[in-house]
């Protein structure tokens, strides 16, 4: 077995599948070429993300104007993240919409969280990002030397430790079209079982990067075709996205925090 894995949009199955298409016009992936292509997602992500702060900045005091990017953003990159899931022959043309979709919502979310919080924590935005641009360089650091390595245990763990907050997303989901809430979910929320819940799924987020690394590698080592750069790209922007949404929760509970 090459992959085994949390994050769906990379598994073993996709891989797996991926070597069974005909490769004559396409080459072979290489890991240079899929960090590549990661690195210009990201270049999306930050045009997005600028984009819809800068809008924010003509209509200050005023969120309504955003809400379209935040709500399409969202919705738009979910619906394209599934397309790309099921089609990775399209990764090439659908990643980079993709990343524009999620500039768009990270944006419109960071703008949000940036107002709610100025007061109390001033630069909560900018010190997310530098959080989880940390988090990934040090991820990568520890996988590239080989000192934290993914056995087989230790990706079991992961992917069970994933499907489980998938799961607790969507009861929250589903408690929240009933009109329920998990207040300790909220951002700003600074019990300990928020902290202690956040502090957990910002783990292993960070850990499923390691995991990432090993199947871009693992996939290159296989010689998956060309497409698979564009498709490892937009496995690992899942990762990055989720992790740096979760590292914003984290930090906003501590904004009221004494």
């Amino acid at each position: 077995m090459l992959f085994k894995s949390g994050n769906p949009t990379l598994s073993e199955k996709m891989f797996n599948r991926s070597l069974s298409h005909e490769q004559e016009l396409s080459g072979t992936m290489t890991v240079r070429g899929a960090m590549m292509k990661f690195g210009f997602l990201l270049l999306m992500v930050l045009a997005g993300a600028s984009y819809t702060w800068n809008f924010y900045m003509n209509h200050p005091l005023d969120p309504s104007p955003i809400m379209p990017f935040l709500w399409g953003g969202m919705i738009g990159g979910f619906v394209i993240g599934l397309v790309i899931s099921f089609k990775p022959q399209w990764s090439g043309f659908l990643s980079p919409v993709y990343g524009l979709a999620q500039g768009l919502f990270l944006g419109a979310l960071s703008v949000m969280i940036n107002e709610m919080f100025k007061e109390s924590y001033p630069g909560i935005v900018m010190q997310a990002v530098g959080l989880t641009f940390s988090v990934a360089i040090a991820m990568f650091l520890l996988y590239n030397f080989r000192i934290i390595r993914p056995t087989q245990k230790f990706k079991s763990i992961i992917l069970v430790a994933t499907a489980g907050i998938a799961l607790f997303y969507l009861v929250l989901w589903i408690m929240s079209i009933f009109g329920a809430s998990a207040g300790f979910m909220s951002f700003g929320d600074n019990s300990i079982l928020g902290i202690g819940i956040s502090l957990f799924i910002v783990a292993i987020a960070a850990l499923n990067l390691i995991l990432d690394f090993e199947r871009i590698e693992n996939g290159a080592e296989a010689g998956a075709p060309k497409f698979m750069e564009w498709y490892s790209a937009f496995g690992l922007l899942v990762t990055i996205v989720w992790l740096y949404i979760e590292i914003l929760r984290l930090l906003s509970r501590f904004s009221s925090r004494d």
